[in-house]
């Protein structure tokens, strides 16, 4: 993917670095990982949640980076794996790494089949085992877009949030889209945790990185979601939802310009169920929809970044399935987009974005990536 967002055409060469084939083969092989992704997460959702876990006891550095709990349910595709045994595991990628050319099937087998705190002990029992990095063992062993989902899935999840975020700034231009993404989908805990993985990785502050890469209200209202200060309660009230619409609707519709740091303050910092009740009643004094109120009122990134909210807080799993949609339509595929939503959502929200996107578009979403 191009800094500036847009979509590069597809490469040739992105299959495994010890499977010297042609070029259909290297396609087979991508057809072969997707597919065998989708085949799990199929048999998942049919399994539901009759499917036996066996918890995990991670302490130290494995309970820190496994996905929080608060968002660990029933509508992800991937889950502890019952038996698990980290030692055998570990040895298994060894001898499919090792072995002569990659044993992709074990990798893809293993690998999307345990959950992100198990991937983890995983990690940690490679290393102990052969004084090696799995990361670099299947980096120097992989390439293309199959390395870089192979290499994503060993990763902690606040660190391959904090390498997405740089590879969105990186470079000549920002890819705004993918900020707009990550900074909307996560809560204000996982915000918290990318930040320290930021600055422990890069040694930056991700704040000043987003001011040196954005500017305007835009950058702004990124600095509000980046500092995690989104309130997380479930719990609704309707005075303040009466409250904060006449306050959007004194700061836009009502006066002769716009009061963007109003839409800020209100639309970064209150929970999602507040906002949706908010968004009724704005509704109620204004007679149009705040979505039509943003289009009208406000424009460029800023203007997206707000309505991407508003998308999430009434469901996030259709914003993310259109923007797994917009990834794999038309002649090239966006393989950034696509990866970091599989790989961050499968254990939160995968079953409802994969019914929302057949919902939505008329076909599945395993079809698509096939």
């Amino acid at each position: 993917v191009e800094s500036g967002g847009r979509r590069k055409g597809r490469k040739e060469g992105r299959g495994l670095r010890r499977t010297r084939g042609t070029r259909s083969e290297h396609q087979r092989l991508e057809l072969t990982f997707s597919s065998a992704v989708l085949e799990a997460t199929g048999r998942l959702a049919a399994e539901g949640s009759s499917r036996p876990c066996r918890p995990l006891q991670a302490t130290g550095f494995e309970a820190k980076n496994r996905v929080p709990k608060s968002l660990v349910g029933k509508r992800g595709t991937v889950r502890d794996y019952p038996g698990f045994s980290p030692s055998v595991d570990a040895e298994a990628l060894r001898k499919a790494i090792r072995g002569i050319g990659t044993d992709e099937k074990t990798l893809i087998q293993i690998l999307t089949e345990r959950s992100s705190a198990q991937r983890q002990l995983i990690v940690k029992e490679y290393q102990a085992a052969y004084e090696k990095e799995l990361k670099d063992d299947l980096k120097g062993d992989l390439s293309g877009y199959f390395e870089h989902l192979m290499v994503a899935l060993v990763t902690p999840p606040a660190v391959f949030d904090a390498k997405q975020l740089k590879k969105s700034m990186k470079g000549a231009g920002t890819n705004e889209d993918a900020l707009i993404e990550i900074l909307t989908t996560r809560t204000s805990q996982q915000m918290k945790a990318i930040a320290q993985a930021y600055y422990t990785v890069y040694k930056k502050s991700l704040g000043d990185e987003i001011s040196s890469e954005t500017s305007g209200d835009f950058r702004k209202a990124l600095l509000t979601l980046a500092d995690g200060r989104r309130d997380e309660s479930l719990k609704v009230d309707e005075h303040l939802a009466k409250k904060d619409a006449q306050i959007l609707y004194n700061a836009g519709e009502n006066k002769w310009g716009t009061d963007e740091d109003k839409f800020t303050e209100i639309l970064c910092l209150r929970s999602f169920p507040q906002l949706k009740l908010t968004f009724d009643e704005y509704k109620n004094i204004s007679q149009k929809d705040i979505e039509d109120s943003i289009k009208g009122e406000l424009s460029g990134h800023f203007e997206d970044l707000l309505l991407a909210i508003v998308h999430c807080a009434r469901n996030t799993p259709a914003f993310l399935a259109e923007r797994l949609h917009q990834a794999l339509k038309g002649a090239g595929t966006d393989e950034f987009t696509l990866n970091r939503i599989m790989v961050s959502r499968s254990e939160i929200d995968l079953l409802d974005i994969r019914a929302e996107f057949e919902k939505h578009y008329g076909y599945s979403l395993y079809s698509a990536i096939k």
